[in-house]
């Protein structure tokens, strides 16, 4: 019974200083302390007032809440910049009468990472994503904000996910 303690503690002891090279958000052992995530500019032929401020805030909270690095607002280990190059409305599909039954917003943001510990990182990508909607319907109130909120999450995670947990 003796041998079972010390057992059962060693195993303990093993899964807990695993945990601090994997964690729950896939992102291994990051060699880095700080990261910064500059104001991504709103340079968009659509311009949606406002859109800029609230992307940055939502990759700063994302890496935020998924790792334990510091945010700074100079030399980061971690640099996070770009700008919003399209803020498109289109037409998805169409009724019989040529009126848009289902509309389609979609986002794209050029981002540049870089790696201060760790150049092979480094990367300059677009990363869009997109929100269908009844073409009946203006996007604007609640529905934008609705619409605002889905695109941003996936962008900001797959943006977390190519520089972070290299998924």
């Amino acid at each position: 019974m003796k041998h079972l303690k010390y057992l059962l503690l060693l195993a303990i002891a093993f899964s807990v200083n695993s945990c601090s090279v994997y964690n729950f958000t896939g992102t291994g052992k990051i060699d880095a302390k700080t990261f910064q995530v500059n104001y991504f500019q709103n340079n968009a032929p659509l311009v949606e007032p406002g859109i800029e401020r609230t992307f940055t805030q939502r990759l700063q909270n994302l890496i935020q809440n998924q790792t334990n690095l510091n945010l700074v607002n100079t030399n980061g280990d971690l640099l996070y910049e770009g700008e919003i190059i399209d803020y498109r409305i289109s037409p998805t599909t169409a009724t019989a009468d040529q009126l848009a039954a289902e509309s389609r917003l979609s986002i794209t943001v050029n981002v540049r990472f870089s790696n201060k510990n760790k150049e092979t990182d480094n990367f300059e990508k677009k990363f869009s994503f997109f929100y269908n909607f009844p073409g009946t319907e203006q996007l604007v109130g609640s529905r934008l904000t609705a619409a605002l909120d889905e695109i941003f999450e996936r962008i900001t995670q797959d943006i977390f996910n190519e520089s972070l947990a290299k998924w």
